[in-house]
């Protein structure tokens, strides 16, 4: 695996330990620097007699250091790594000392022992009192929901721009009460709702009406599909055993990871992984909850190359999964797109049929660039269809500079007002995350 200096910054917990990497990311501050193909290790004079000892497991990535540091990766990890990839030739391979093998013999003993463990016995009465609890708790949220949306449509949309932050929030922790954060996260959005942008009333509605579906569809289960029941489900906020899915066979690909989106709300921080598989041509959503203090389960960088067992969730169109099995690999991935817009929406528009409440949905398409008119920015196809680029897309000149101006295949994501927001570009058989 090639991993490229942007992507290990992406990996550091804050300014100051990137900073104190970046000095240690010389062969000078280091008595030790060797490697194997399975990992990277090291030696590093510290402020007791002994160095600190720094490993970082290649093949899933993770750190180890013995120095006292609570941050994950500690400077010690950041500046091996960035050490690493600037250049390989540093590290003398041989094969890895004990302290180093022991504790890859542990890692791969304890992911085998997840995979291999069974959960106990539940008490299937409590469990089931529970489970009706909640469906009552949910089913009350809904018609409390249905009533306020029905109020607002009563009243009219004009007056919509002058309520108070309170109007959306107090119906959203009401949800939250009721045990249905999916459909708590959906009135905050429209809470959120830019009011003064033209047209504000379009992507408003569009959002209204994908809720009004949800709750139809919930009040109505038991005459749908099983994929789109189990997808209602997980819209509203009802979850599934990750134990058992992983006993279900996955698909094994090789994964480019297009981009990672990180959004904090309260205590939790929410990791959105948007992976696509080179040679079953599969996208892939796989998420991250972080509770503030705790460290991360999965470390996945934007542009990176992994060799990974993914199973999906349920659903009328497969999105969301989670990772099974996983070792690095630096296999070339080809890229194959859609050869223009009429074929994304095309294809957007039968995912919708499927999944009328699909909020985003990933996309390649070939052959494209961005071209400037009348000062705003858009993506035109090989035919000279264009489409406009969000004015919160950053990446533009960065799309710009890599490219010179040439077509390039991009990713994007559709959102939820057929508004595509880019992810990052191929050039010269190399990706590059936006």
């Amino acid at each position: 695996m090639h991993w490229q200096e942007e992507q290990v910054i992406a990996l550091s917990p804050d300014d100051s330990s990137l900073k104190s990497g970046k000095d240690l990311a010389k062969a000078d501050k280091w008595q030790l620097l060797q490697k194997s193909k399975k990992a990277i290790w090291g030696e590093c004079k510290g402020s007791g007699a002994k160095p600190y000892q720094t490993q970082i497991d290649l093949n899933n990535i993770a750190f180890k250091c013995s120095c006292p540091s609570r941050k994950f990766p500690c400077k010690h990890g950041l500046g091996l790594f960035l050490l690493f990839v600037r250049d390989t030739s540093l590290l003398k391979e041989t094969e890895a000392p004990e302290w180093v093998s022991d504790w890859l013999k542990k890692r791969e003993e304890k992911s085998e022992k997840k995979t291999t463990t069974t959960d106990s016995v539940p008490d299937e009465v409590a469990q089931e009192k529970r489970s009706k609890k909640r469906e009552a708790n949910v089913e009350d949220g809904i018609a409390e929901l249905h009533l306020w949306m029905k109020d607002m449509i009563r009243n009219g949309l004009i007056d919509l721009p002058s309520k108070p932050a309170s109007y959306f929030e107090n119906m959203a922790r009401r949800l939250i009460d009721a045990q249905a954060p999916g459909l708590s996260r959906m009135v905050r959005q429209l809470g959120e709702t830019n009011f003064f942008e033209e047209h504000w009333e379009y992507a408003y509605l569009d959002l209204m009406a994908r809720m009004y579906m949800l709750i139809q569809g919930f009040t109505h289960l038991s005459s749908l599909p099983s994929a789109l029941t189990d997808d209602i489900r997980s819209f509203v906020g009802f979850t599934q055993s990750q134990e058992a899915l992983k006993e279900q066979k996955g698909i094994l690909d090789h994964w480019l990871v297009l981009s990672v989106q990180i959004q904090t709300e309260d205590e939790i921080t929410t990791e959105r992984y948007w992976l696509w598989g080179s040679q079953t041509n599969t996208f892939a959503l796989v998420l991250q909850f972080i509770v503030r203090g705790q460290g991360k389960q999965l470390l996945l960088s934007q542009g990176i190359q992994i060799e990974a067992e993914l199973v999906f969730y349920p659903s009328a169109a497969p999105l969301r999964a989670l990772i099974k099995r996983q070792v690095n690999s630096s296999i070339p991935i080809e890229v194959a797109g859609l050869e223009n817009w009429d074929a994304v929406f095309e294809k957007r528009s039968n995912l919708l049929s499927l999944l009328p409440f699909l909020p985003t949905q990933p996309f390649i398409i070939e052959n494209v660039q961005a071209m400037n008119q009348n000062g705003l920015w858009y993506i035109f196809d090989k035919d000279q269809r264009a489409i406009p680029i969000p004015i919160e897309c950053t990446g533009i000149y960065k799309w710009l500079s890599i490219s010179g101006g040439v077509p390039v295949s991009m990713s994007l994501l559709a959102l939820e007002t057929n508004k595509f927001m880019p992810l990052g570009i191929w050039h010269q058989e190399a990706y590059y995350s936006l």
